[in-house]
């Protein structure tokens, strides 16, 4: 029983003491402490490290992610099917695409060429007759632009009609300058009737060899046949065939636009030459109209 109320009482003396030390800090301190419990978050208070709140607008990458993931995603998945095309087309359709790649080739070289030419413009040929027609040569002649093809006959055919140049020579000259003009925008249009007729061809024949081997495959097979062998190497098969036809129908088409303008070029050529020649009858008819109409008188 002494023994407990020792205790007691040293714990009772401790306590006072205790208070006794907490009554003799400053207030300054005391405030400080009171403090410090305050700002501690609730997480530290608990034992759990406080991570703070996630800064949204501090990190947009994050929100891209998923758009970036999908992206990505499709860009493998569409890798994948070009691979697996081509190695299920076989060589038939690896010669059908470098067939595409040399006609889109050579078409951005043709559009190029045509743009840089503007061979089918015939304003400056246009004014430049009308001139002649009133009899201002050198007027006519500064307003051609002997870059385009047209411009060039009709300044060659001007230039010739001036200096009294033999007609049939001047008009084998024309014919000469025209043809070779003509034969440059023709440049590299032979090849693409070359593709455009072969593309076809090519995947009917790479249709046929797969066919084949479809059938040697249930020939191998026996009885015991599986129908989608069958329809895979149909299917296969006939792979070709649409490769050919999709190369094939805009190769055919551009080839027979390009075509066109070259017709429609050679058309302006002949049409501006002639002019000058017969511009120059009718000059001289109406040279010859004052006389006539003071004999007349």
């Amino acid at each position: 029983m002494e023994n407990d109320q020792l205790v007691a009482a040293g714990d009772g003396v401790q306590v006072e003491g205790a208070d006794a030390a907490a009554s003799q800090m400053p207030v300054d301190q005391v405030a400080a402490q009171a403090d410090m419990h305050q700002a501690l978050p609730v997480d530290a208070v608990q034992g759990v490290p406080d991570v703070g709140v996630l800064d949204t607008a501090a990190t947009p990458v994050d929100a891209m992610q998923p758009d970036i993931i999908v992206q990505q995603g499709l860009q493998t998945q569409l890798g994948d099917r070009v691979i697996e095309f081509l190695t299920v087309g076989g060589p038939v359709v690896w010669i059908l695409m470098a067939f595409s790649v040399v006609a889109l080739t050579i078409v951005l070289l043709k559009i190029w060429q045509f743009a840089s030419l503007r061979a089918e413009s015939a304003r400056n040929a246009e004014a430049a007759l009308t001139q002649w027609q009133t009899g201002d040569v050198e007027a006519a002649l500064s307003s051609l632009n002997t870059r385009r093809p047209v411009s060039e006959l009709v300044a060659l055919a001007i230039r010739g009609r001036q200096e009294k140049r033999d007609a049939e020579l001047l008009r084998e000259e024309l014919s000469r300058v025209a043809t070779l003009r003509l034969n440059q925008m023709r440049a590299f249009l032979r090849p693409l009737e070359v593709i455009a007729t072969l593309s076809p061809l090519l995947g009917l024949l790479g249709t046929v060899l797969g066919m084949i081997v479809a059938f040697q495959q249930m020939e191998a097979a026996g009885s015991q046949v599986d129908p989608s062998v069958l329809s895979g190497g149909i299917w296969q098969a006939l792979l070709t065939t649409a490769v050919g036809l999709a190369v094939a129908i805009p190769v055919m088409t551009i080839h027979n636009w390009l075509e066109r303008k070259v017709e429609r070029v050679a058309v302006l050529m002949n049409d501006t030459v002639t002019r000058v020649f017969t511009s120059e009858v009718f000059l001289g008819k109406r040279k010859d109209e004052p006389e006539v109409l003071r004999h007349a008188a």
